[in-house]
């Protein structure tokens, strides 16, 4: 819990659709803007915030437009034959090796990052702040993408995967914790809404071992239109900034296209000039 009036940063996920996020927060870096209380992140999301507290410019692009676009990451092929879609042990392992977070900047800085994961024990959203020990195992459980990538990391003995499912915009936790202005960076654009599971059957089949998951997972549609609710419509005592891709960003959440990442990237600094 934060002290009341806290200002606080909510970065949504969405796969490869963090390009946006990766400029905003790299924009942020150029102007050496960080006057936020606590951070929130979700699944790509968490990964932008850690680097953005690193002090790691341009971190997460290289990871996002050459990492994540290689076939030992992202195979569809491999997924059919009963692997990962997206393999996120290769994508830690080489990271990790390559480009590491800088984690004891990270460690060093003020502000608190809170992750969201989503416990498959229950399929409730969980909170829990970054330290220098559970980052990287933190920040992989909340990008697990559940079918498309086999696992469920363990943080602090608790399977996890990826934050979206539970919470995908904190927005309204932020305020439980304290927030009372909130700045969100979204990774669609402006008036999107999410609709319900087109085969709700095949969820459930497919998740048929982790039935609170499959349930999270068919009720999301609801918890992503409320956080938009509450955006569009907050307390009076709750002031919020949105910043969000315009509407010709073209990114999807499995897009490896480098003009059009590269073009997500660059409408992302655009968007993260802040107003003298």
């Amino acid at each position: 819990m934060q002290p009341d009036n806290s200002r606080a940063l909510v970065v949504e996920g969405g796969a490869m659709r963090g390009i946006f996020a990766t400029g905003v927060l790299d924009a942020f870096i150029d102007q050496h803007y960080r006057p936020f209380d606590f951070c929130l992140g979700v699944s790509a999301g968490s990964t932008n915030l850690a680097a953005w507290l690193a002090g790691q410019r341009g971190r997460n692009h290289k990871v996002i437009t050459d990492y994540s676009c290689r076939p030992e990451f992202i195979a569809f092929r491999r997924f059919l034959a009963g692997g990962h879609w997206l393999d996120l042990d290769w994508l830690w392992e080489i990271t990790i090796r390559e480009i590491r977070l800088d984690i004891e900047t990270f460690a060093a800085q003020p502000i608190p990052l809170y992750v969201v994961a989503t416990r498959i024990e229950d399929g409730q959203a969980a909170y829990i702040k970054a330290d220098a020990q559970n980052l990287e195992q933190l920040l992989k459980a909340s990008c697990s993408v559940p079918l498309a990538y086999r696992h469920y990391p363990e943080v602090a003995g608790a399977a996890m995967t990826d934050g979206g499912v539970a919470d995908s915009i904190p927005v309204l936790q932020a305020y439980r914790m304290g927030a009372r202005d909130i700045t969100v960076v979204l990774s669609r654009p402006l008036g999107y809404r999410k609709g319900p599971s087109r085969a709700p059957w095949l969820v459930k089949r497919l998740l048929a071992k982790t039935p609170a998951l499959a349930q999270a997972m068919l009720h999301r549609h609801h918890s992503y239109n409320a956080a938009i609710d509450f955006i569009e419509n907050p307390p009076a005592d709750c002031r919020i900034r949105v910043i969000a891709p315009p509407a010709q960003f073209a990114v999807g959440r499995t897009t490896t296209d480098k003009h059009k990442l590269d073009a997500g990237y660059a409408m992302g600094l655009a968007a993260g000039q802040v107003s003298p």
